[in-house]
């Protein structure tokens, strides 16, 4: 695909971790094969819409920041997610909003500020060739990115996209831009082995603040509070969908993200919304957040209007 792309984007700084994610890879968890795909789809969904490509198309993910490319051609991009304290040869731009790269200028991401991942889009997605149907970069198992093999971004690493073909927007409407320093109120969907827990420990999740664990990854993170207690013995592993809610034997609960394993055997609080799978996405550790009981119906319809915006639908 290479040959055809309009321009490209090269790799000065790789920073900590940057991959390219797009929706994600399904119908292989059966081969023990997992998702991928952007740990923010609120915020990779809006950078696609400024640029007018489809909702899913491959974009950066740049955790944490600290990588710096190089624009040999003059194009436009979209930026939306974590404030990384991006810049321009130096002049800084805020997330939310398209940007023009001119020819031989710098991007540059420093440290976070508010929320832990970027998602830059350029014209089209980036290019690649698709691994199991996507290039939704997996590192644990060696599969998507740019290079189809799982690895994050290395210097001199170049990025292929299409011609640019006009923004249909400049910026995300100001409702839609999430202030990611906030307390995090999470959806979650009871389900799975809700009713096992005692009463006062489904008092204390749904009426604690937790707070995000250091041991966080686009695994899953580790939320700490008050021990939650499950009277079942033992589970036999079954399967594991987006924001399952596990609870390990030490009570402290484990919100399951997009890197996941496909199977275990923990009990389930129940499953966070993918949009709230979003929102924890983006919070730091030591960030306060709160469980928030919700009925699937309204977790479903308010997706669902989600998708229809982003033209998914």
């Amino acid at each position: 695909m290479s040959q055809h792309a309009m321009g490209y984007l090269r790799v000065e700084r790789a920073g900590p971790l940057a991959m390219l994610q797009d929706a994600g890879r399904f119908g292989t968890r059966r081969l023990g094969v997992t998702q991928g795909g952007p740990a923010d789809l609120h915020a990779f969904a809006w950078a696609n819409r400024l640029l007018g490509n489809a909702w899913d198309a491959a974009a950066l993910e740049v955790s944490l920041g600290g990588l710096v490319l190089v624009a040999e051609r003059t194009t436009r991009l979209a930026l939306c997610g974590a404030d990384l304290q991006a810049s321009v040869e130096g002049e800084a731009i805020a997330p939310w909003r398209v940007v023009t790269l001119r020819e031989g200028q710098r991007l540059s991401f420093a440290t976070p500020v508010s929320g832990l991942r970027a998602y830059l889009a350029v014209p089209g997605g980036f290019a690649g060739e698709p691994v199991l149907g996507s290039l939704a970069c997996v590192a644990r198992e060696g599969l998507g990115g740019h290079a189809g093999d799982g690895r994050a971004l290395a210097v001199g690493d170049k990025l292929d996209f299409g011609p640019d073909t006009g923004a249909p927007e400049a910026t995300v409407p100001e409702a839609a831009r999430l202030d990611y320093r906030r307390p995090a109120r999470l959806a979650l969907i009871p389900g799975a082995q809700v009713a096992d827990f005692t009463g006062e420990s489904l008092y204390r999740a749904f009426n604690a603040a937790w707070r995000v664990d250091a041991r966080a990854d686009r695994m899953g993170v580790r939320l700490r509070g008050p021990a939650l207690n499950c009277r079942l013995p033992g589970l036999i592993s079954e399967g594991i969908a987006l924001g399952a809610v596990q609870v390990p034997p030490d009570g402290q609960p484990i919100a399951l993200l997009n890197d996941r394993q496909t199977i275990g055997g923990y009990p389930r609080l129940g499953t966070l919304t993918p949009l709230a799978c979003a929102r924890l996405a983006q919070c730091a550790p030591g960030q306060e957040v709160q469980l928030v009981a919700t009925p699937l119906g309204r977790a479903q319809a308010r997706h669902r209007r989600f998708l229809e915006a982003m033209g998914a639908g």
